[in-house]
């Protein structure tokens, strides 16, 4: 039996189960699973698009004991809300990602660099990945240093709050910090000087109190904290990866592209479910109201109807931004801009500042993880 359903750890080429269900089977319901699976690009956006394609809730009913502040930054994200609750947040959201502010992220990179580097060996991951994106989030808005240190030490707890299914142990674990995380965003966010003009400014969100504004604020925050972590790490880690292998870092554009190539080619997160809400036809498919949906981003991405060439790494392909990494529609990625920056002006002060680079092992292993294909670690030298 087809399955739709595995762990980018026990696959050594997810590409090649996507292209045989390219030709095979575009749409494909996984009995076991009891989930259908998109992996045509021109399916995936219809899905994608399609108001009737719900993003499933994590916690049905508040089984999962999460506390008062776990909850209440989970219920408010906006990847995860639908109809109008979604649009006032992705409005609220919107507007405090446009009052991000600028910092020095080679001076961030640069003191990561040289705190971890031994022998000229650095692992890419453990001591970049997981940290650089995250602290330039947390310096943008201009939490202290003390702040910075608990949510980098406390943020592969966090993360765990993504997940549809929750031991007991990471459920304790979550509360623990929740209420800290919590206080510390919103008190950021209270001293910061656009946020009583932010109140104002959200067109969508008028039905909400203060208070409502406040939370969904302070979740969609602490939302981007997990995005830098997972996302953002995943962006720097296989475009490191992409690049060295292709030798594509010769300048700044050149970089850029290849990332943007990479985002196609090899990108972080692999797929995203939706539920269906009423009954929907793609193909010759029916997909009935409560079915879940496994959109497979990563395979619409060699679709060879929407790539030419699907197969071969070409940064200078005249359609790479078109890729389905950051989503689609209402509910596309609204970081998708800065962290094809973050990664451009990392990479590009890596190999500016350092004349030799290789990787040091080719066996890459990968976290276990369904919807995301992250390297567990890559040591490089650098000289």
């Amino acid at each position: 039996m087809i399955t739709a359903l595995f762990l980018q750890s026990d696959v050594d080429n997810p590409y090649s189960v996507y292209k045989s269900m390219l030709n095979k089977n575009p749409i494909y319901w996984d009995e076991y699973h009891k989930i259908w699976a998109i992996y045509s690009y021109e399916y995936c956006v219809q899905i994608l698009k399609n108001p009737n394609a719900f993003i499933p809730a994590i916690i049905p009913n508040d089984k999962q004991k999460l506390n008062e502040h776990a909850f209440a930054i989970l219920n408010n994200l906006t990847r995860l809300s639908n109809g109008i609750e979604h649009e006032a947040a992705r409005d609220i959201a919107m507007l405090l990602f446009s009052n991000i502010k600028s910092v020095a992220i080679n001076e961030i990179l640069s003191g990561l660099i040289q705190n971890n580097i031994n022998e000229n060996k650095i692992d890419w991951v453990d001591s970049v990945c997981k940290k650089l994106p995250l602290l330039v989030v947390l310096k943008s808005f201009g939490f202290a240093a003390n702040d910075c240190v608990f949510v980098l030490d406390k943020i592969e707890i966090l993360v765990k709050i993504m997940l549809p299914t929750k031991t007991e142990e990471q459920i304790k674990s979550i509360n623990e910090i929740s209420e800290t995380l919590f206080l510390i965003a919103e008190k950021r966010l209270s001293e910061l000087d656009f946020y009583n003009r932010f109140l104002n400014k959200t067109p969508k969100s008028q039905f909400l109190s203060p208070d409502e504004i406040m939370k969904i604020s302070i979740s969609n925050l602490i939302g981007l904290f997990i995005q830098s972590y997972d996302a953002g790490r995943g962006i720097l880690s296989n475009s490191l990866l992409q690049i060295l292998s292709n030798k594509s870092f010769s300048d700044k554009d050149e970089i850029q592209k290849s990332i943007i190539e990479t985002l196609r080619f090899d990108p972080p997160i692999h797929n995203t479910r939706r539920i269906a809400n009423e009954d929907i036809t793609i193909g010759e498919s029916l997909i009935k109201k409560n079915d879940t949906i496994l959109i497979v981003l990563a395979s619409a991405n060699r679709d060879s109807k929407k790539f030419e060439n699907p197969l071969v790494f070409d940064f200078e392909r005249n359609n790479n931004n078109e890729n389905l990494t950051f989503g689609i529609g209402g509910h596309m990625c609204i970081a998708k801009h800065f962290s094809i920056h973050l990664a451009t002006e990392t990479l590009c002060f890596l190999f500016k500042e350092y004349n030799t680079i290789s990787l040091l092992e080719n066996n890459i292993e990968y976290e276990p993880m369904i919807n995301a294909r992250l390297p567990k670690n890559i040591w490089i030298s650098i000289a």
